[in-house]
């Protein structure tokens, strides 16, 4: 039991001296801050974060709800719906099957029915996600499926705020893992 709870403290400790971490004070679920992934190059895949993706309106950054991905995450300040996106685009290494995930925290102020468009080598699909509910993958990334995509940066998703009026939509990171060359 000792050594539990010594293994419990140093972990505790290590991420408390991580200052990429925001703080327990500053976030509405500190017990989600142990998910959060600062460095994206520890996932698996390639991974698009909010800091690299092209955004078309403005929109706002916040630590306030984790988990995510890298320093935080944007949203959209519940304005100007239908007016904003972000478009992710990988320079992905081979053509090939890829399982593409998004990652987002959630709570009951986050929009259901988002709008996400991936743009691959057999043309376009929109699925729409529930950011309301909790991500199924790590508490962090919620797959959208399988999708066939060409090397290079001819491949997207963009997430939208279309149709989500009254609640925010976020936007924090997209994964690309190779399923099948």
């Amino acid at each position: 039991m000792k050594y539990i709870l010594a293994l419990l403290c140093c972990a505790a400790a290590a991420q408390a001296d991580d200052p990429r971490l925001p703080r327990p004070d500053q976030v509405d679920k500190p017990e989600n801050i142990k998910f959060i992934v600062p460095d994206k190059t520890k996932l698996a895949g390639i991974v698009v974060d909010n800091t690299e993706a092209k955004l078309v309106g403005q929109w706002k950054h916040s630590v306030h709800t984790p988990p995510f991905v890298g320093a935080g995450y944007i949203h959209d300040m519940k304005e100007k719906k239908g007016q904003k996106s972000a478009a992710f685009t990988p320079n992905l290494p081979r053509t090939g099957l890829y399982e593409v995930r998004v990652s987002h925290n959630s709570n009951i102020r986050r929009a259901n029915g988002v709008p996400v468009t991936v743009r691959h080598s057999k043309g376009k699909t929109v699925v729409k996600i529930d950011e309301g509910k909790p991500a199924p993958i790590g508490k962090l990334f919620r797959s959208l499926g399988l999708f066939h995509f060409k090397k290079g940066r001819e491949g997207s998703v963009t997430i939208s705020t279309e149709g989500t009026d009254g609640k925010y939509v976020i936007v924090d990171s997209v994964q690309f893992l190779i399923v099948m060359p």
